[in-house]
């Protein structure tokens, strides 16, 4: 893999008549990599599930610097086989059982392959009119399959909008909510926000937490017990906002779950909604691991209450 000699055969390519684009050559290419895809697929059952190669492997395998010039497709593809595969965990393998199911499908390989191609930027409508307006239909189709309220959805006073993962959800509601309440209590106070959780909240929440300026000393984590299933107990929670409240903090955001990775714990969304509405709490509900099987009618009750948190996330794929 790479070869960074000015003389070498990649070099000379490297200096032949660049041509943008020759579709009959990307044609082939393409059909190259479907077939390497397939056959990986096919043969995936032949790997160990855990990768066995030893911390730093790849790194002596190869170059200390950048390839001087391309390199051939057919030499790509040998380098994947050889040096990455054997150093990959195969999240794909229908003998993978750990953390979540599969999050791919031929369909989003074709899918993802389509939207490449057309190299949208959609950071606004004018730069991609199509990839914004697909995006806020599709958001609506899944907000009535869970059969949300219409706060929700664009055709009526919300809308939801694709992040890259449920951190970032996070991220993006926490920080809607500081501003808010900044907004009442000027910035100066910032350092008295509060936020809540239960122990069974994903890790990820805590860290979260840190970028729109929540003190570590602020981050509830709230101990659940087998004789609630590890859901977030109400009056404990209570007992604690008061504290809180008593001690001059303010109370700011409360993640609730519906599903823990480690425990598949659901925080019982209607016990919170009228704690959280009077202290001015923000409530957002974590469905990343849960959520997609409410579209189920015989799980929807888990999102019962729903309508009156603020923030809802929830991974589709799982």
């Amino acid at each position: 893999m790479g070869d960074p000699h000015p003389n070498s055969p990649d070099h000379q390519l490297s200096t032949a008549e660049f041509v943008p684009l020759d579709p009959e050559e990307f044609r082939n290419q393409a059909h190259q990599m479907v077939n390497f895809i397939a056959d990986y697929y096919k043969n995936i059952e032949t790997y160990p599930v855990l990768s066995q190669v030893q911390p730093g492997y790849l790194r002596s395998s190869l170059p200390s610097t950048a390839p001087y010039g391309p390199e051939s497709l057919e030499t790509i593809l040998g380098d994947i086989r050889k040096l990455v595969i054997p150093g990959l965990t195969h999240w794909s393998s229908p003998n993978f059982f750990a953390f979540f199911p599969i999050t791919v499908s031929t369909a989003a390989f074709l899918g993802e392959m389509l939207s490449t191609s057309f190299n949208c930027v959609a950071f606004q409508w004018l730069a991609s009119p199509a990839a914004t307006e697909l995006e806020m239909v599709v958001m609506d189709w899944l907000a009535a399959m869970l059969k949300l309220p219409n706060s929700f959805m664009f055709s009526g006073t919300g809308g939801g909008v694709m992040q890259a993962t449920t951190n970032e959800a996070i991220i993006c509601t926490l920080t809607a909510a500081r501003d808010r309440t900044l907004q009442i209590i000027g910035v100066d106070n910032v350092a008295k926000l509060v936020v809540y959780g239960s122990d069974q909240t994903h890790s990820s929440y805590a860290k979260a937490c840190k970028i729109p300026g929540i003190l570590p000393c602020n981050i509830r984590q709230i101990t659940t017990t087998v004789d609630t299933n590890f859901a977030l107990c109400a009056p404990t929670l209570g007992k604690i906002i008061e504290a809180d409240v008593a001690a001059g903090l303010v109370p700011l955001y409360l993640c609730l779950s519906v599903g823990t990775i480690s425990t598949t714990a659901v925080d019982p969304i209607n016990q919170f909604v009228d704690m959280a509405s009077n202290y001015y709490i923000w409530i957002h509900v974590d469905a990343a691991y849960g959520g997609s099987t409410c579209i189920c009618p015989e799980f929807r009750h888990y999102l019962d209450g729903i309508e009156r948190v603020e923030s809802l996330s929830l991974n589709a794929y799982k």
